[in-house]
Formats: structure tokens, sequence, C-alpha cells
């Protein structure tokens, strides 16, 4: 046979090959997101360990060990999946975390297989040197190397497209690229623009927060500019929502939606974070095509999946048949052998301490309680600062409620202490941030000033006060004159006199945006938030929850 004819029935086999075995033209890539975790290693207890299901019935959610078997069957299901954090990683945490700066979660996080998160606010909480040290590794500066020998840093990108130095540039990574399964991916971080109103004064010196859908769209024309089609943000701010289960989306306003919404058409999913919901939307782009906008709860209780269709030959993501669903993270499950290590591993170096009884407790002390946003935890917390601060004789004192971290529950934990008894590690769960707290004087009008910040057109945030302070607020008065009928030990105020007030350095410094805070004058220190408390377990054995008359909302 001639070349000729021997090329000629080469040609007629490749033509005859079954259109089964040429390649599919889509790709199956699976999205796998948290956050919030705060360094939830062990399962969280009371309501921060439940998830709420759509028949408003709950069931126990989280733990390390049981998150990395989640995450381990969602990629055996799917070979091409990455996994990724929306932030708040650390930060607040557990003791077994906290005790030894977080490293323990940032070795959980390398086991899990993390390809990249965006910072969160509480990535700040020690200040951006510590930030660089969780990411780049190295013995913390003050303390040393406590839980292992050495600390080798995080093993995945940190994000910040929006974050910048004072002079324009920028401080952190703006966006990852991740190949997958013959794809590229781009993984844009933005934080909340308003961050320095939750962060301690001082942790961000030098640094600015910028619009977080102008970094999003920056980042997104770079991404295309570099052919990079497929495009997903991670997102550290969020809504809230009027309940439901981990798919509902009745969201109540909140700035995370809108950036959802203003983001460039480019981007095909946003995973957000931050207000610790859960949720599971479509929202049309600026070209009116949906995307969707989720979020995972927090504390590791839920796993936020999104399976993407790529198109192998235009590389860009099938928007239409994108599924996404928020998977909560049983606890009946094998536990991971290597994350269950882990965590023994932290439980037994924080134990002497962590284990060690501080005071008792007669009742839970939840930090949610009456309507009115008045708390029992609230309540004793304030009325541990008031006491706490007796040698800058204040009239009263004021906490904000971010800062309680955990409830404080009657049944005895795992540590084998008994019911009612509260161990350090309880304790330092409720108050992890070492604040320090300050004493002020502020005049009546000025306290008027900070009760009425309790109200934005974005949120509700209510103080929680010491028992010698009572007010009313109207729910349906305007925002900034929803507040009467303001006393001290019984006394209505007077605008112009002047009133000693405790609270936190967070808050002295306008933290949560409590600005009025800032305008006090004579500001004197106290002791750490937290020493602040377990004086006061100390001194009050079998604590009951305060009677809630504090506060009082009215129509």
């Amino acid at each position: 046979m001639t070349a000729l004819g021997t090329a000629v029935l080469a040609a007629a086999a490749v033509g005859a090959v079954p259109a089964a075995s040429a390649a599919p033209p889509t790709t199956q890539v699976r999205l796998i997101t948290f956050n919030d975790l705060h360094g939830n290693l062990e399962p969280p207890a009371g309501s921060s360990g439940r998830v709420t299901l759509p028949d408003g019935s709950a069931v126990d959610a989280g733990g390390a060990q049981f998150l990395a078997t989640h995450v381990a069957r969602l990629r055996g299901e799917v070979p091409n999946s990455l996994v990724f954090s929306a932030g708040d990683n650390v930060g607040a945490s557990p003791v077994n975390s906290s005790l030894f700066h977080d490293e323990p979660t940032v070795e959980f996080l390398n086991q899990l297989g993390v390809s990249a998160s965006v910072v969160g606010n509480h990535e700040f909480d020690e200040g951006v040197e510590e930030l660089r040290r969780m990411s780049d590794g190295g013995c913390h500066p003050v303390d040393g190397c406590q839980f292992r020998e050495s600390f080798p840093g995080a093993d995945f990108e940190q994000l910040g497209a929006n974050v910048t130095h004072e002079d324009g540039r920028p401080a952190l990574k703006p966006f990852d690229v991740q190949t997958v399964g013959g794809t590229r991916i781009g993984v844009i971080g933005a934080t909340l623009e308003d961050l320095p109103s939750v962060v301690a004064p001082g942790a961000i010196d030098g640094l600015e927060f910028g619009d977080e859908v102008e970094a999003i769209n920056r980042s997104s024309r770079v991404l295309e500019a570099m052919g990079v089609k497929a495009q997903v943000v991670l997102l550290h701010q969020g809504d809230g929502t009027e309940g439901g289960g981990p798919d509902d989306c009745r969201l109540t306003p909140g700035p995370g939606a809108e950036i959802a919404k203003a983001a460039s058409p480019a981007v095909d999913l946003v995973f957000s974070a931050h207000s610790h919901a859960q949720y599971n939307c479509a929202v049309e782009d600026p070209a009116g095509k949906p995307r969707r906008y989720l979020q995972g709860a927090s504390y590791g209780r839920l796993l936020s999946v999104a399976d993407l269709t790529v198109d192998r030959r235009t590389q860009d993501v099938v928007r239409e048949q994108t599924a996404a669903r928020n998977e909560v993270v049983t606890r009946d499950v094998p536990a991971d052998p290597a994350a269950q290590a882990l965590i023994d591993e932290a439980a037994a170096k924080a134990a002497p301490i962590a284990d060690r009884p501080v005071g008792s407790i007669a009742a839970d002390l939840p930090r949610a309680g009456a309507p009115s946003g008045e708390s029992p935890l609230g309540d004793v917390i304030a009325d541990a600062q008031f006491e706490a601060t007796a040698a800058n004789s204040p009239q009263v004192a004021i906490t904000n409620p971010g800062g309680l971290r955990a409830d404080l529950l009657f049944p005895g934990s795992p540590a084998g202490e008994g019911d009612g008894m509260v161990t350090y590690g309880e304790a330092f769960a409720v108050q992890p941030f070492g604040n320090i707290m300050q004493t002020m004087t502020l005049t009546g009008g000025q306290l008027k000033a900070v009760l009425e910040q309790q109200w934005t057109p974005e949120e509700t945030n209510i103080l929680q006060v010491s028992a010698g302070l009572h007010y009313s607020y109207s729910e349906s008065a305007p925002i900034g004159s929803k507040v009467t009928g303001i006393s001290i030990d019984g006394q209505p105020i007077d605008l112009d006199a002047s009133y000693r007030v405790s609270v936190n350095n967070f808050l002295a410094g306008g933290g949560d945006g409590f600005t009025e805070f800032t305008k006090g004058t004579d500001v004197v220190g106290g002791p750490v938030d937290l020493d602040a408390f377990l004086a006061y377990l100390d001194a009050h054995p079998g604590i009951l929850p305060p009677p809630p008359d504090r506060i009082t909302a009215q129509p």
C-alpha cells in the first residue's frame, strides 16, 4: 500500500472514533468554603454548636475532627475540589487555641488543605505583625513557641484586595489563581471596608481599607487580562437573616448582598462571612445575570459547597448550571484521625490552665436574652467590669455584646469539673480578647448619644450595662431619638452633668461605631477584662441571672 493510502486509512480511522471517547466539553469543579471558625477546634457548646434546620429543629454541629471528615468526603465525590475560608479563622478563640496564639488552628487549616483565605477583622486582633507571623511562621516575639518547637505558618494565601498601605501600595495579595482539573480559578479576597471600627486602635496602624466593590472589580479586571475567566470572591462581610434553615434566603438589610450585587459581572460566585448567618441566595449581577451568594454560619458548623460547570473551550463558568448548598457539619461521622490528634494535643497542653475551676454559677448565663437585647451574661459582665474599676469611681459600666464570645452554661464540661463550676477555659471563652478596662468622664448628653448609637440604618447593637443604669427605647422612633428615661441609681440623668463610665479600650477607641466614647475625658486605666470577670466569679459564687430590667423595649 502506498504511503498516501496508509494516511487516508489512518485519517478514516481517526474520524471513526466514537463520540463517547472525545473529551467532554465541560469540567466539574467543587468549591468548599467555611467562615468565622474562630479557632473552634473542639465541638462548640450550647447554641454555638447547633444549626437550625428548615423545620425549626436544631442539630448539633461543628468540631474540627468532624469538619475534616466532611471535607474529605466532599473532595472525594468531586476530585477537582478546592477548600477556602472566608476569614476570621483565628481570634476570639477558645483557650486551647488562643493560649498558643492560634497556632493549633493554623495547623488544622494546613491539614485541611485550605488553598486561600480572605483576612477577616479578627486576623488583625494582635496587630499586623502577628498577622504576618501567622502567614510566614516563626515563634511569637514575646512568648516564643509554646505549642510546638517551631511554627511553620500558613500553607495558604491570606488575601485582601482592599487592604493597602497609606501610600496606596497593596498590603496583602489581592487575589490568587488556583489550577484544578485543567481550569484556572481566580479567587479574590475582600474584607469589610469598616474594619477599623471593629478592631482595637493601633492594631492596624499604617493600613487603609478601601471600598469592597472597587477592589473586587479592580482584581477582576486583572484576572480577565490574565485570561482567568472563572472568578469567585471570598468576602468577609455579610447580612443577617430572618431565620430559616441553612439554605434559606430571607435576608435582613445589610452590606454583604449589596456588594454581591454590585461586583463585576465577571465574578461567578460570592462566599460571604462576618455576620455568622446561614443563607444561600441568588442575587443579580450588574448585567442582570444571577449568581450565588451564600454564608455558612460560623464555628465550623456549616460548609458552603458550590459545584461549578466550566466550559473547557472558554474556561468560563456556565453560570446557569451552578449548584450551591450549605451542608451541616454533623457529628455522626467518624472523627478524622489527624484532626483528632491535633485537638487532643492542644487540649492536653492547655489543660493545666484551662481546667482550673475559677467560680460557680447556679443557672445558665446565655448571651441571648430579653427581647430588649439585654442578656443575663451581658448583665454579669457589665457588673464585673463595674466592680473591677471601683477604684476609678465609676457610676456605670458598659460593654459591647460582640465581646461576649460564648455562653456560660450550668452543665459540667468534659473536663469533669461538675455542674455549675466555671473553669478558666470557660471564662476565657467568654472574654478572650484581653481588652483593658478604662474609666472616663462623659456628660449626660454624651451618654445619651452613646445609647442612641446602638441603632444605625444597617444594624442594631445593644450594649450591655451594669445594674445602676436603666433606660427605655422605642422601636418605632427614628434613629437618633429612640432612648428615653435614662437614670443612674434611680436618679434621672442631667444632660449637662458629668458621669464616670467604665468601658473596655475597644469601645473607648470608638469600636463598633460607638464614636461618642472617643469624646470621654479624664481617662484612667483598669484591669484586663478577663481578670475583671475572674475576680467577679471568685467574689460571687453561685451567680444567678440578674433580673432583665435594665433596658426596656417599647413599641
